[in-house]
């Protein structure tokens, strides 16, 4: 087989730093509530390791500016993040990152691309259409659904987005178009602009925790895939069931389709 020439590519260093401000802007783009003081306070302020993702945002945008695919239609396949310790209110974090696999799908690539720093290691999976056909392995296949077969879920779970969620999210470094411009979502193959598959993910963290007895700032490992996207607006259900002590495995469906698949959450006891 044909490793891509983008298999181990060195994205180089970068230190990002960033305010409370920012890290509260962060907590109400993902559906905290203004009484979750803990979130949203500077005074009480806890940093909702997800945010990580947004200092980490710089990785997968520098791979698309050196021209590996087409930032117009490549979309955010899928997601890791594990939690080495907690973030401070504000400060800064040096990481690295590289391309640690590039997949072969065929008519498409996915792109992995691993970012870390001495607080987490984030991991993405970008579905590059047009990339593919270089002779190397296809990868892994997607897990299997987490209450198959026939076990119905321990939990369902209701997150109402808003419709201006993507247009703020946004402002915490994904500006890509195709979330806000409706010329630029069609372009990607969506009827309109959606919200950040990353948006998505951080928002379910949240009463996933609450039902969990655990902290949504105790976030030690999430994971999951983005099966389809959700849209500003939508009211999503999260499927959950237990897996041990403080983890869950959970399914999120908006209306008519499955937005997030495979989903993985373990939380510390705070």
């Amino acid at each position: 087989m044909t490793a891509s020439p983008w298999r181990g590519y060195d994205l180089g260093s970068r230190t990002v730093s960033y305010t409370e401000r920012d890290a509260i802007l962060y907590a109400l783009a993902v559906g905290a509530h203004p009484s979750d003081l803990d979130l949203v306070y500077e005074e009480r302020l806890r940093v909702l390791p997800t945010f990580a993702l947004t200092l980490a945002q710089w990785a997968p945008d520098a791979l698309g500016s050196l021209g590996a695919f087409d930032v117009t239609t490549a979309v955010h396949g899928a997601q890791r993040l594990t939690v080495g310790a907690p973030l401070a209110r504000a400060g800064e974090v040096a990481m690295s990152a590289r391309v640690t696999e590039v997949w072969d799908k065929g008519s498409a690539a996915v792109f992995e691309i691993e970012v870390v720093s001495d607080r987490f290691v984030a991991t993405w999976s970008l579905f590059a259409p047009g990339c593919g056909g270089f002779g190397g392995a296809r990868g892994p296949a997607a897990p299997p659904r987490p209450g198959a077969p026939g076990r119905p879920a321990d939990r369902r779970l209701t997150v109402a987005t808003h419709p201006g969620q993507a247009a703020l999210y946004r402002l915490l470094g994904d500006r890509h178009p195709m979330h806000v411009d409706p010329e630029a979502a069609k372009a990607a193959g969506v009827s309109r602009p959606f919200l950040h598959g990353l948006c998505t993910m951080a928002a379910l963290t949240l009463p996933v925790a609450g039902a969990l007895g655990a902290h949504p700032a105790d976030l030690l490992e999430l994971q999951g895939r983005f099966a389809a996207p959700a849209f500003p607006g939508d009211r999503l259900v999260a499927h959950c069931w237990g897996d041990g002590e403080k983890g869950v495995r959970f399914e999120a469906s908006g209306p008519e389709r499955t937005v997030i698949s495979g989903g993985r959450a373990r939380f510390g006891h705070g």
